[in-house]
């Protein structure tokens, strides 16, 4: 099942996308929901964020490829920080390249697990008992402030920094198989298989339960693989008028333009 989180007719409602119609609801859909009654074709909705998460944990190093790419090595534990989440974005929300730091804006793909309950020191046996779905990310850095700061939350968390999207797939049997894309302008970049994650969804859910609760509508971007910008020759930076689209097989695909900060400094 598809839940979007959509605006419609200047209101706000989550959705049940069936085809090319959305089912629209009030509430919570990690709790009680109940329809409107109405079902408006998805082109006369506007496709929001589908979670706004107390917390972003996200996972750095989780793909071989990727470590070996970035030169690093296979972490032993996942290596966890943070994404503020006023950096989140919608599916199709423009991404504004921050006036301070515009020129090493890079691109990551990534799979996204969204918590449906409270989770606190759950088992890997039992861990996927408290995911609700799954949704595409870009867990989008500036590379100069993650690298020169020698910590990723300011080079991460930039506003428009995390685009989400376009639902929450609550239907996904094996999240560890799935194709998962980045596309800059048309050419592919990033063409690999959550199968090549370090640690699983499982493992992941389990491990941070252990460090922190997990609240419903937790989003943890597990890793992005090889592909990204920065360590190509040349590298390869986000810039105005750039479209980054991140597919995942079996959930979707986001698509966002890049822009340049036009606020006042």
């Amino acid at each position: 099942m598809k839940i979007a989180r959509v605006e419609h007719e200047g209101k706000t409602y989550y959705g049940v996308v069936q085809d090319d119609r959305v089912k629209l609801f009030i509430g919570d859909p990690s709790g009680a929901m109940a329809e409107v009654g109405l079902t408006p074709p998805l082109t006369e909705c506007k496709l929001l964020a589908p979670v706004m998460p107390p917390n972003i944990i996200a996972i750095g190093l989780n793909y071989r490829r990727h470590a070996a790419e970035s030169q690093m090595e296979i972490p032993k534990q996942p290596l966890m920080f943070l994404k503020a989440n006023t950096s989140v974005i919608g599916p199709h929300d423009p991404i504004v390249l921050p006036h301070m730091a515009p020129d090493q804006v890079d691109y990551e793909a990534e799979l996204c697990i969204v918590i449906g309950r409270t989770a606190r020191n759950v088992s890997e046996a039992d861990a996927l008992d408290y995911v609700f779905g799954y949704t595409c990310g870009n867990d989008v850095s500036a590379r100069d402030c993650q690298f020169g700061d020698k910590q990723w939350a300011r080079g991460k968390s930039f506003d428009t920094f995390c685009p989400l999207g376009p639902w929450i797939e609550t239907d996904i049997p094996d999240p560890e198989n799935l194709g998962i894309r980045a596309v800059l302008n048309g050419q592919v970049m990033q063409d690999s298989s959550t199968s090549d994650l370090i640690f699983g969804c499982r493992q992941l859910v389990s491990f941070l339960s252990h460090h922190l609760t997990l609240l419903p509508g937790t989003v943890i971007m597990t890793g992005t693989p090889e592909g990204v910008g920065f360590p190509r020759n040349p590298p390869v930076y986000l810039k105005p008028g750039d479209v980054i689209e991140i597919e995942i097989d079996g959930i979707g695909k986001i698509s966002n333009p890049v822009v340049a900060d036009t606020a006042s400094r």
